[in-house]
């Protein structure tokens, strides 16, 4: 088991009242339980937005009420420029309506208009962008959205790949994604809080393995509480960070081979810059990882070596100041 050496930072939002569309029964709750689990799990910046969450603790404090405004207003400000390291994680949380509009899946909050969607209601793209300003190599979201009294209508919403990022979808495009009652949340929130809370052999310590527990437990859920069948979707880009370890305090040796593979293969193939990423990404989940660290050493050599502005892509000797050796 190891602690990872990286920063966690999340983002959690629930909307139940709208001023334009149905009220929802469960997102705000969704929300403030994905809350309280980023900060019980050690997350180094967790902001939480809901009708009544207290204001981000800034000079000026950030109101933290779901507006289009305030909304906007923080992905802009707060991401205009690289917070966290490569090997850092940010994750996006979002609970709510989701609609899809001139091909784009738009995220509805508090205050949207759903006759002017694309001036009141903020675009997944859009907020994508915005992350990956961050400096985080990744950034994961997690789409609890398209709810519609009680249940999700799917209108196209979650058929869309974000470059760069991690998307779990809490429903394929075009089914309805379900509130439950007895459970006080969604099906999609309630099977994620449950896969990321599981220790020991069966974890969800990777991200293939939480997507499998999803599209598993979901399906059974739902028929358990007499629901139409809701399958949850994935989308990783690029298509190797579907090996990438959420939680590094449940993951074992045999999570980290993948990594090593892939970047064993990006140096044979002189992809360098993907290589480092991750070598660098195993040692923020093992710092005493020796494949990762003699890596690190026979990439920091061929750049000492290689002439800047060569054909092959390698940058210069001054990249080597940066790198992590032993």
């Amino acid at each position: 088991m190891y602690k990872s050496m990286g920063q966690n930072w999340a983002i959690s939002i629930g909307i139940n009242h709208y001023n334009n569309l149905q009220p929802l029964k469960y997102a705000k709750r969704d929300a403030e339980a994905m809350e309280e689990w980023f900060r019980t799990s050690g997350f180094n910046q967790v902001f939480l937005f809901t009708e009544n969450s207290p204001r981000i603790p800034t000079s000026p404090p950030i109101v933290t009420r779901p507006t289009y405004g305030t909304l906007r207003r923080f992905l802009n400000a707060q991401f205009e420029r690289p917070l966290l390291k490569s090997v850092d994680n940010l994750w996006f949380f979002f609970a709510g309506h989701g609609r899809r509009h001139q091909d784009k899946d738009y995220l509805m909050l508090n205050d949207t208009d759903p006759h002017d969607i694309e001036h009141t209601a903020i675009s997944v793209e859009y907020a994508t962008q915005r992350l990956r300003r961050c400096g985080a190599d990744n950034v994961i979201l997690l789409l609890d959205a398209c709810r519609n009294e009680g249940r999700r209508d799917g209108l196209g919403f979650g058929d869309k790949k974000y470059q760069g990022v991690i998307t779990f979808y809490s429903c394929s495009a075009n089914q309805q994604a379900w509130e439950i009652d007895a459970l006080q949340h969604g099906t999609f929130t309630h099977t994620l809080l449950e896969g990321l809370k599981i220790q020991g052999e069966g974890n969800c310590a990777t991200v293939e393995r939480l997507y499998r527990h999803l599209t598993s437990e979901i399906p059974n859920l739902n028929t358990r509480y007499g629901k139409q069948p809701q399958n949850p979707y994935l989308s990783a880009d690029p298509p190797y960070k579907m090996n990438y370890i959420l939680l590094p305090r449940f993951a074992n040796e045999r999570d980290i081979d993948p990594l090593v593979i892939e970047a064993q293969n990006a140096e044979l193939g002189r992809d360098l810059d993907l290589a480092e990423k991750l070598w660098e990404r195993i040692l923020a989940v093992n710092g005493t990882n020796q494949m990762a660290l003699a890596g690190i050493r026979r990439i920091a050599a061929v750049r000492a070596i290689t002439v800047p502005g060569t054909s092959d892509g390698i940058q210069s000797e001054t990249k080597t100041q940066s790198l992590h050796t032993p």
